[in-house]
């Protein structure tokens, strides 16, 4: 059952906001990872994983500074976790939707924790998935639909 406001973000978004060679999408991330902080905001454990892999193997960070990241969001964020039932709803999904492997599982993931949208530009702008809705933060009337997620203006 999805929860109206509930929301998670997409890995991209946790390495924008790290990166300060992103330009105005670092800084945008920045403030909205802040700003997830103070709203129902549920991060995945896959997505924090591959914050660790991403960040590492491009240089943006090394093991103990991509660690600390984590730790401190895991004080600050719910958490939801891939079970047997996800990995399973995952591959139907690959098949039925044609979408990669780990978007799968992230997706079906994020709408079992009762999140009704995932912020992310990897994936097709406005596409719903039984009741989850993909947002691209940077598309331009992105304000406009993340008002029911986050509280403040960017």
């Amino acid at each position: 059952m999805t929860v109206k406001g509930r929301f998670t973000l997409d890995t991209n978004i946790l390495i924008y906001a790290v990166d300060r060679d992103a330009g105005h999408k670092h800084d945008y991330s920045k403030s909205l990872v802040g700003q997830a902080a103070l709203c129902d905001c549920v991060l995945t454990v896959q997505v924090l994983g591959e914050f660790v892999h991403a960040t590492t193997r491009k240089n943006l960070l090394d093991i103990s500074h991509s660690s600390k990241f984590v730790k401190d969001w895991l004080e600050v964020f719910e958490t939801a976790s891939a079970t047997d039932l996800v990995l399973l709803e995952a591959i139907d999904t690959v098949e039925s939707h044609k979408l990669s492997f780990w978007d799968a599982m992230l997706l079906v993931t994020a709408r079992r924790s009762g999140c009704s949208a995932l912020l992310s530009e990897d994936l097709q702008d406005g596409w719903r998935l039984q009741g989850l809705e993909i947002i691209n933060p940077f598309a331009t009337d992105a304000p406009a639909r993340l008002q029911d997620f986050i509280k403040n203006d960017f």
